[in-house]
């Protein structure tokens, strides 16, 4: 068992105890990547953590994903924009922004992961479970 802060029987504060059969959801790790000045259809590679993200503007929203291709490895950032789609430089895989999935080819590789981009204060935050970081 775990001893953790938080509230005891009947809302006192106190301690709670965990047994080993609970598990303890962390809070992903809000992660600042610069000002939100792209321009529409831009795109750019950022190295954060363990992961590559590329970071796109499109009809005016940010949107992130993988930026190494589960094909080939190539940066997806490197390519280019069909409307929603990134299509990867090295071999023409395109890749939903919002979603991830393999748009073009299906069978030649999986889909992206993807990451939430929000806007505060005119920076760019991306959240990030600790073992990515």
């Amino acid at each position: 068992m775990q001893d953790l802060p938080g509230p005891g029987p009947a809302g006192i504060q106190g301690h709670r105890l965990l047994d080993s059969r609970e598990t303890r959801e962390t809070e992903p790790m809000k992660i600042k990547l610069g000002p939100a000045d792209f321009a529409e259809k831009e795109m750019r590679g950022y190295e954060v953590g363990k992961r590559s993200l590329c970071v796109a503007r499109i009809n005016g929203r940010y949107k992130g994903l993988d930026d190494w291709c589960n094909h080939a490895g190539c940066l997806l950032s490197g390519g280019r924009l069909e409307g929603n789609m990134v299509v990867c430089p090295c071999h023409e895989v395109g890749f939903d922004m919002d979603t991830g999935k393999n748009e073009t080819s299906p069978g030649v590789c999986d889909d992206q992961p993807t990451v939430k981009v929000a806007v505060e204060n005119g920076e760019l935050l991306i959240e990030l479970p600790d073992q990515d970081v």
